[in-house]
C-alpha cells in the first residue's frame, strides 16, 4: 500500500487485528510543519453510518486537546476504507518501544494513561482499547492513543471483546463483565489499566495460558480463571493491580484518577 487519500506512506510501523499503521508524509493542507504523521488504516469495510459514528467518537477525543492524549489530525474514507491520521510518536509504545524503557518509566507511563482515561471518562468517553500497544512513547512523556473505534465500522463482526481474527492473548484486556453482557464503562477501562500495569511491572500478563488460537476456547478459559497478581510484586503493587481487576466491578477503583494516584505513589 503506497498511500491513502493525499497521504504518501513511507513505511509500515505497526499492525494489529483491526488494521495497519503507517509513517506517512502529510499533505501540505494539514499544516504540521512538514513533520511526518502516523496514519491508521482500518481493515474492516466501513459502512456510511459506521464511518459517521467513528468520526463522531474521534472528534470528541480530539476536542479534549489534552497533553495526555495523542494529537489527532483527521479521519477520512477512501472507497470503503476508513483511516485516521495523528501525530507520530517516534519511540514506539510500551508494547514495542524503539528505545530502552526502564521499569520506572513504564509505571509512570501507565499512570499518565490512567489520568488520560479519567479525562475521557469525565467527557463521557469510554476508551475500550487500553493496553501497552496504545500507550505511545515520546522523548520524556507518554500519551494514550485514540479510543477503539473499529467495532463501529463493522458491527456484528466481533465477539464480545475479541475480534474473530484476533490474538487470544488480547482477551485479558477485556473486563470479564463485558463478556457476561455488561456495558463498557469506567470499570472496564480500569480493568484494562490493571492488566496493563501488571505487564509494566512484570513483563507478562495475568493469563499466560491464553494461547489458544480459537476465540471461543479462549473465552471459556478466560471466564473460568480468576487472575492473581504475580507473587513477586510488592504488597503495594499487588494491591493496586488487585483492586483494578477485582471480579466485582463495584469493588474496583471508583475512577481512573484514583488509580493514577495510587500508581504515582508506588515506590520505583
Amino acid at each position: 500500500m503506497e498511500g491513502i487519500g493525499d497521504y504518501v506512506f513511507v513505511r509500515e510501523v505497526g499492525r494489529g487485528v483491526h488494521g495497519q499503521v503507517f509513517l506517512a508524509t502529510p499533505p501540505a493542507r494539514l499544516d504540521v510543519d512538514h513533520a511526518p504523521v502516523a496514519v491508521k488504516v482500518f481493515s474492516a469495510d466501513a459502512a456510511e453510518d459506521g464511518f459517521a459514528l467513528m468520526v463522531e467518537r474521534l472528534h470528541a477525543f480530539a476536542d479534549l486537546a489534552s497533553p495526555l492524549l495523542v494529537r489527532l489530525h483527521e479521519a477520512g474514507l477512501e472507497g470503503r476504507t476508513a483511516f485516521c491520521s495523528m501525530e507520530f510518536e517516534p519511540f514506539g509504545s510500551l508494547a514495542s518501544p524503539t528505545r530502552e524503557v526502564g521499569r520506572r518509566e513504564r509505571v509512570e507511563a501507565v499512570g499518565r494513561a490512567a489520568r488520560a482515561v479519567h479525562a475521557l471518562h469525565e467527557a463521557g468517553i469510554v476508551h475500550r482499547g487500553v493496553r501497552p500497544a496504545n500507550i505511545l512513547l515520546a522523548l520524556r512523556r507518554a500519551v494514550l492513543a485514540e479510543p477503539a473505534v473499529a467495532q463501529v465500522l463493522s458491527p456484528g463482526e466481533h465477539l464480545t471483546g475479541l475480534g474473530t481474527r484476533g490474538d487470544a492473548r488480547d482477551l485479558e484486556f477485556v473486563d470479564p463483565a463485558l463478556m457476561r453482557g455488561a456495558p463498557a464503562g469506567r470499570h472496564s477501562d480500569i480493568w484494562a489499566l490493571g492488566v496493563t500495569l501488571h505487564i509494566a511491572l512484570t513483563g507478562f500478563g495475568l493469563y499466560p495460558a491464553l494461547t489458544s488460537a480459537d476465540p471461543m476456547v479462549a473465552a471459556r478459559m478466560f471466564l473460568r480463571t480468576r487472575p492473581e497478581p504475580d507473587a513477586g510484586l510488592s504488597t503495594r503493587e499487588r494491591a493496586v493491580v488487585g483492586r483494578a481487576i477485582h471480579p466485582d466491578p463495584g469493588e474496583r477503583y471508583p475512577t481512573a484518577a484514583a488509580m493514577a494516584d495510587d500508581i504515582d505513589g508506588l515506590p520505583t
